[in-house]
């Protein structure tokens, strides 16, 4: 039996499956758990003693002036909603990965799309 998926390129998707027996809904509390703060504001909280990183978080190693020579902003197009039907085995081989294996997928066809881009321009 085949999976139906609706899949949201560059996101989020929802997932239906082909079956009858009913789904749990998680609940939510309708509280975000994402916060967005600018360096200000993140300094000040670090001042205040109200950071929330761990003290043992470990810091980055600086990606140096030659990475940022050479970096661009890549802001994504779009997201176009499709419906999907994929291989059992495929499905299950990215879920096993763990949480965001839409994204994963997108990322491989995105992957994909690019290297074919690269080849019709070298060739």
């Amino acid at each position: 039996m085949a999976t139906s998926i609706t899949l949201y390129l560059h996101g989020a998707a929802k997932i239906g499956f082909a079956s009858s027996a009913p789904r749990k809904r998680a609940k939510m509390n309708g509280k975000s758990t994402i916060v967005k703060h600018s360096l200000s504001e993140i300094t000040a909280l670090r001042e205040l003693g109200q950071d929330q990183t761990h003290a043992d978080a470990p810091e980055a190693e600086s990606l140096g002036a030659e990475f940022w020579k050479s970096a661009r902003v890549a802001m994504p197009a779009g997201k176009t909603s499709v419906h999907l039907r994929l291989d059992n085995d495929v499905v299950e081989w990215f879920r096993a990965h763990g949480k965001g294996h839409l994204t994963r997928m997108n990322a491989v066809l995105r992957a994909y799309v690019e290297a074919q881009k690269q080849h019709t321009r070298l060739g």
